[in-house]
């Protein structure tokens, strides 16, 4: 089977001018290496791609491939990742991953968020704020947390994220309106136990891989799991593996969040404690980064006893079952 693989490669967006900060999810050639690597020791044939300005141009001069490996996140607008799905949908080519409609919604915070609670998954109390006269009137209990709409690696996150009065609230506001460019969810804050949920396969079929409880330490952005602490995570993060009833609460919000969003293959759900030990949906993240050794989806994979190699391969799994039914 001859495999396509499409990425944004952070070092040529960083050697076209851009900042760290604007292409911080986007992919290094590491993670391209590990992916290639991986799928050819799974017996598959690869062909690096690329952007989607090199898909466009490989379709127009007639390249076609079997399945497409796609992980690029896109730059531009807040359906950025549902470009390259939404072009290989025209073309008809089947492709790994969530389709172009759930990678536009799930990017969006608060329409996942609407989703899934419209599902019954607990989530915190939100509003999508577009402008500073939106804040007039807004009824939500301090403290609260803000962050753009659909930033993705933390971008936009560090220790003012969590405000504790009006005054607060106006100000990150405005500062994440201008330095954006887009909405912020502003939502109760969840001042309970962090942990990030791996996934692999599609609806009835998907599974959890392993629970991650995520500390950081609070001299780092509050303990946020901000962007900087994302960066640096090596000094002022530490990951645990989680079981027990914990673990069993986490699975049923995070399998919930899925199947409502419609997420396919793999992917990890972001879910955090209230005050009461409830746990609650925060993001889902459908493009999970593929680090060997940076991501959490491997690192957590791997904390589970689950090497990078297999868990590609169950990513693949879920495609192809996919692929097969499509084909009869």
């Amino acid at each position: 089977m001859r495999i396509g693989l499409t990425f944004d490669l952070k070092e040529r967006y960083l050697a076209e001018g851009y900042r760290p900060e604007e292409v911080a999810e986007l992919d290094s050639i590491e993670t391209i290496d590990a992916i290639d690597a991986s799928l050819r020791t799974l017996g598959y044939l690869t062909e690096r791609i690329g952007n989607v300005k090199d898909l466009v141009f490989a379709l127009a001069h007639g390249k076609r491939w079997d399945l497409v490996f796609n992980i690029a996140e896109g730059l531009h607008g807040l359906c950025r990742e549902a470009q390259i799905p939404a072009l290989l949908d025209a073309y008809r080519i089947p492709y790994v991953f969530s389709d172009s409609l759930t990678l536009a919604v799930t990017l969006h915070k608060g329409l996942a968020k609407s989703v899934v609670h419209e599902h019954g998954v607990p989530t915190a109390a939100y509003r999508v704020v577009r402008n500073p006269g939106d804040l007039i009137g807004l009824d939500l209990p301090y403290p609260l947390f803000i962050k753009p709409v659909g930033g993705g690696t933390g971008m936009g996150i560090d220790g003012n994220s969590i405000v504790r009065n009006h005054r607060q609230l106006e100000k990150g506001v405005g500062h994440l309106l201008a330095a954006h460019g887009q909405p912020v969810l502003v939502e109760t804050y969840l001042s309970g136990r962090e942990f990030t949920v791996g996934i692999t396969g599609t609806a009835g079929q998907a599974s959890v891989v392993g629970i991650m409880e995520i500390s950081v330490d609070t001299s780092s952005d509050q303990g946020v799991y901000s962007y900087a602490s994302k960066q640096h995570y090596k000094e002022c993060a530490a990951y645990r593996t989680v079981d027990g009833p914990v673990a069993a609460q986490c699975a049923e919000v995070a399998l919930g969040a899925w199947r409502a969003l419609d997420c396919r293959d793999g992917g990890r759900v972001d879910l955090r404690m209230d005050d009461r030990q409830v746990v609650n949906f925060l993001e889902v993240n459908p493009l999970a980064g593929l680090h060997p050794i940076d991501s959490d989806l491997p690192i957590l994979a791997g904390m589970a006893g689950i090497g990078y190699t297999q868990l590609i391969g169950r990513i693949m799994d879920s495609a192809c079952l996919r692929l097969e039914k499509i084909h009869g």
